[in-house]
């Protein structure tokens, strides 16, 4: 997996080595709460609510907004430990972008966290479906759903401050994902070999076994191909290879409940899901 691991990251250094255009967006706000279940067994479930907005677009009263956001997320999630290191988890996760623009997104992934010196090394594989309910209508995403692969690795370090509960948990990640094609649709356009990257740093800080805190901050980027234009004389001057940056400010809330006193001295979930 680490070999898989190095190799999908420096595919998605590949799009931004050749960037002709870049683009950033302006920041987001996704604030997000999470209840989660420790069970006797070691295993977790997991139910995360998240909503994302766009800091620079005004709040009207007629823009379909609901709570405020552009989109809302629901996530549950159930994630079992063979031991120390490895765990398999499926999540669900149903996106609402707008009145008529709901997204249902199954997950499988594998995870294997590790030491590193004084460091918690992490890798996330997933494979995920997107499953449009809403393709009928015009601006619609489509008829079919389409499938990720992504890579997450992460680098953790606890730090435990007395000899109480409190510590801070700084933590670095870098995610890259890819379109996966099964069948090859002659009318479907070209890709990039990555789409999605996100970097992002945060510092969680737990103040009981049952309450972390975590502020982040990520610039993800999305890599698209666009139509070339040209001049007179046949030289492109615009469209082509497009990467869209959008900063990302955000925070969640994580709660903690434990079945039984076991269960409150296994191990930890990290920060992000």
């Amino acid at each position: 997996m680490k070999r898989f691991s190095l190799f999908l990251l420096l595919a998605a250094a590949l799009p931004a080595a050749a960037q002709t255009h870049r683009a950033v967006q302006g920041l987001q706000a996704w604030p997000e709460i999470q209840a989660e279940l420790a069970l006797k067994n070691g295993d977790y479930l997991l139910l995360a609510v998240r909503g994302q907005r766009d800091l620079n677009t005004p709040d009207y009263s007629f823009d379909n907004r609901r709570l405020g956001f552009d989109e809302q997320r629901y996530t549950l999630g159930y994630e079992h430990f063979w031991d120390d290191k490895w765990s398999l988890s499926g999540t669900l996760r149903l996106q609402a972008t707008g009145p008529r623009e709901l997204v249902l997104v199954p997950e499988l992934l594998l995870r294997h966290r590790s030491a590193v010196g004084p460091l918690t090394f992490g890798q996330r594989l997933s494979l995920e479906r997107t499953l449009p309910n809403n393709a009928g209508y015009v601006g619609g995403p489509g008829p079919d759903g389409q499938t990720f692969a992504r890579l997450r690795v992460d680098l953790e370090k606890n730090l435990p401050f007395g000899s109480g509960s409190l510590a801070l948990r700084p933590r670095l990640s870098y995610e890259a994902a890819t379109h996966l094609r099964f069948k090859k649709d002659p009318n479907a356009g070209e890709e990039r070999t990555i789409n999605f990257t996100s970097l992002r740093a945060e510092v969680g800080l737990r103040l009981s076994p049952h309450v972390d805190l975590t502020p982040w901050f990520a610039y993800q980027t999305n890599y698209f191909l666009t139509l070339p234009q040209y001049d007179v004389n046949g030289n492109q001057i615009s469209g082509g290879k497009l990467n869209l940056v959008t900063p990302v400010l955000g925070l969640e809330a994580r709660f903690t409940l434990f079945q039984g006193p076991a269960a409150a001295a296994q191990r930890q979930l990290p920060t992000q899901h």
